[in-house]
């Protein structure tokens, strides 16, 4: 079963995002009993655009063009009862439930209700509007009670169960379909379905004002995101490159800092105004806190009560207990045990650098206490007082569409994918920045599907970087090729200028590619293979990220965007020697956000004030005075806008400690990280697989044995603990 239909509030996350991970791909199975499947007339389905089935070059891609906003209400209502109605045709089969008369058809429901889900997602997330806004505020609501009737539907779960239950047949069953069916019962265990009918009447109720509550902060958080700017005169852009301020300028001729990273950080870097520095600080750091009708405390505290409430009818004592059971760090006390091993060690790497930033203020005359709006200015001269190395230098040799075509290479050489701009009209696009690339094997040609990518910043758009896929690869029912995308947030250049970025931002590019490449390579059969342990999916991407610093890339890739010159060898050897600079501050602002994640999900919240209690449990936790969480709780928007990354944000930290082992497998093999046998491995056992193995198994097939963390500290430069 999809587990979108299973994660009750959760689908909130889901439809906020827009963001689908269901992909899947090729395990052939010899099917010897006819899955039960939907009996319906295709000319019930009523004309309307978001619920049209998908045609046109490719298998078919959605029609941005075509889509109206107005179709969006009734499409998803239809949907929701076209889905209800395809579930109880399950139930009622009066034949003795099996996987192929239970579970396949389970996994073919929903189609025409996935299909409005990847409109809401762009709605959502790239075209959000006052008109889309209200139709979510109606619909969320809706959507809480639809998951619950399918999570909470006892002939459903009577079904699953049997099939679970039946250890000879499920014997029979190939590993993926085994996994799927123990996930299924298992997902709907946790979503209450064992619950007497009063306990589930409340659970659901608390689903429901949960995925209302998601909605409001996402909502604020981003009301805060377009509300805030910040205008500088001429006189007030000292320090800045010619390339932002060309950026940041209105149609008015104005200068503009608008309220995202992509924006604040350039100008806290390079900004000598300190005062606007900490104008334009408070304005990020503060969204969803400025104590009007948008800050999100009293949001928090709820969330955080409900949650409590949910699982207490589980008979769980926090909210922790019941999410990391389906984890790989299985427990809170696993997570905190990685984070607490890593965390001093951060933190001593923080106040070095701050003593050196004060050391260098003071012998600049500044008078200046060093304040966080003054840590990235002092940290980029730090940077360059002590390894001659300039971020804005670097930054001329990072244009967009260069990285873009390495990142291309890339794929090519490990998955063996090339890339291809389709002409342009060929394929709808919701926006005119959107371009769109065939994806195909380079060997024998075949179509893999389609790669978006949306880079740049603009109103409606929610901030940060992430990947999504309209379609995933299935042959459950036919081949099904991926519709994957990308989505930035880069400050648009102007007019015939190269956007050039930082080397972080170049980083989180080739972050969330590799996402996209994990949606691209799978190779499972069923829709539920395709979602994700959520400490682990991470670990896909972020070793991607390490491709950046190749050889391969620097020398080909990074070339200065007025001469076309290669970026020098000094310059290179001057990254690679401050491969492990800023990392406490890099190391910290995460961390703090990722323990408290835990520290709120682990605490009574009865009458809980989120503002006290993140400035109390930060200070116990001993966080420099020089810096924040890298997400405030008033806009954590990955825990509180939903609950995918609910006490998962230590997610992306285990993440990196497979990364960092399984960039030493490349690192130490004959052909580097361009090997082709460990690429081959990696391609088979951490990408293609998706969910339908075992996390843990999958990593210890590639690397022949577990990760540990001595990999993770040796790239931060920290002192390697002893084995124990």
């Amino acid at each position: 079963m999809r587990m979108k239909f299973l994660v009750t509030a959760g689908m909130a996350a889901l439809v906020m995002a827009g963001c689908k991970n269901k992909d899947t791909d090729v395990v052939e199975t010899v099917v010897v009993e006819a899955p039960a499947m939907f009996e319906f007339d295709k000319a019930e389905r009523p004309a309307n655009t978001l619920l049209a089935e998908w045609t046109g070059p490719f298998q078919g891609v959605p029609d941005f063009t075509t889509a109206k906003l107005e179709d969006l209400k009734p499409a998803l209502l239809w949907g929701m009862e076209r889905s209800l109605s395809e579930v109880d045709q399950v139930t009622a089969n009066p034949a003795a439930p099996t996987f192929q008369n239970t579970i396949v058809p389970l996994e073919k429901s929903g189609e025409d209700l996935d299909r409005v889900f990847s409109f809401w997602g762009i709605w959502s997330s790239n075209m959000n509007s006052d008109e889309f806004r209200a139709i979510q505020g109606e619909m969320v609501p809706l959507l809480s009670d639809f998951s619950s009737k399918i999570s909470q539907n006892e002939a459903l779960f009577k079904r699953i169960k049997a099939v679970y239950d039946d250890k000879v047949a499920f014997a029979k069953l190939t590993p993926e379909e085994q996994r799927i069916t123990q996930n299924s019962y298992e997902g709907l265990v946790r979503a209450g379905a064992l619950l007497d009918e009063d306990k589930k009447k409340t659970y659901a109720a608390l689903d429901k004002r949960l995925a209302e509550l998601y909605t409001n902060f996402g909502n604020n958080v981003l009301h805060d995101e377009e509300g805030y700017k910040t205008y500088l005169t001429e006189k007030q852009i000292g320090g800045l490159t010619e390339a932002f301020t060309n950026s940041i300028k209105d149609d008015e001729g104005r200068y503009v800092i608008s309220n995202t990273r992509s924006s604040m950080d350039p100008f806290l870097t390079y900004s000598t105004e300190r005062d606007l520095r900490e104008v334009v600080w408070n304005n990020y750091y503060n969204r969803g806190d400025n104590g009007d009708e948008y800050d999100n405390n009293a949001v928090v505290a709820e969330i955080l009560k409900l949650r409590d409430e949910r699982v207490g009818l589980l008979g769980f004592d926090n909210y922790a207990l019941w999410r990391l059971q389906d984890r790989m760090a299985k427990t809170p006390e696993n997570a905190m045990k990685l984070m607490e091993a890593v965390w001093p060690a951060a933190v001593a790497r923080v106040n070095e650098e701050v003593a050196d930033m004060q050391a260098l203020a003071d012998s600049e005359g500044a008078n200046i206490t060093i304040a966080p709006w003054d840590y990235r200015f002092y940290m980029e001269k730090v940077r360059q007082a002590k390894y001659d190395l300039n971020s804005d230098e670097v930054k001329e040799y990072l244009q967009l569409d260069n990285l873009r075509e390495a990142m291309f290479m890339v794929a090519g050489e490990l998955f063996n994918f090339n890339f291809t701009p389709v002409a342009e009209g060929s394929v709808p696009v919701f926006h005119e920045d959107v371009k769109v690339w065939e994806v195909t094997d380079r060997t024998s040609g075949e179509n893999i599907g389609l790669w978006y990518l949306d880079p740049f910043s603009r109103k409606g758009k929610r901030s940060g970087a992430w990947a999504n896929s309209f379609r995933s690869y299935t042959t459950y029912d036919g081949k099904k090729n991926v519709l994957a995308t990308n989505n930035s947030n880069f400050v648009k250049g102007a007019p015939g200028e190269p956007v050039l970025i930082s080397w972080d931002d170049a980083s989180t590019f080739f972050h969330e590619f590799g996402h996209a490449l994990h949606f691209l390579s799978s190779d499972v059969k069923y829709p539920s293979s395709n979602g994700g342990v959520r400490d682990y999916t991470e670990f896909q991407s972020q070793l991607l990220e390490r491709w950046l610093s190749t050889d391969r890339v620097i020398n080909k890739y990074l070339t200065h965007y007025k001469t076309g010159e290669p970026m020098p060898a000094d310059l290179v050897a001057k990254i690679k020697k401050a491969a492990t600079f800023n990392q406490g501050f890099a190391t910290t602002e995460y961390l703090a956000s990722a323990l408290m994640d835990m520290k709120y999900h682990t605490t009574d919240p009865e009458g809980i004030d989120p503002d006290k209690f993140e400035r109390e449990t930060l200070t116990e936790l001993g966080l420099p005075k020089e810096l924040v969480m890298r997400h405030r709780t008033p806009h954590f928007g990955h825990v509180f806008s939903g609950e995918g990354y609910a006490t998962a944000y230590y997610g992306y930290m285990w993440a990196d400690v497979l990364t960092s082992d399984a960039a030493e497998a490349f690192a130490e093999s004959p052909g580097g990280f361009y090997d082709k046998g460990v690429s081959k491995k990696l391609v088979d056992h951490l990408f293609a697989p998706r969910n339908s193995v075992d996390p843990a198994e999958a990593y210890r097939a590639f690397r022949g044995r577990d990760a540990d963390i001595s990999a993770l500290m040796r790239d931060r430069g920290f002192p390697v603990p002893d084995s124990e």
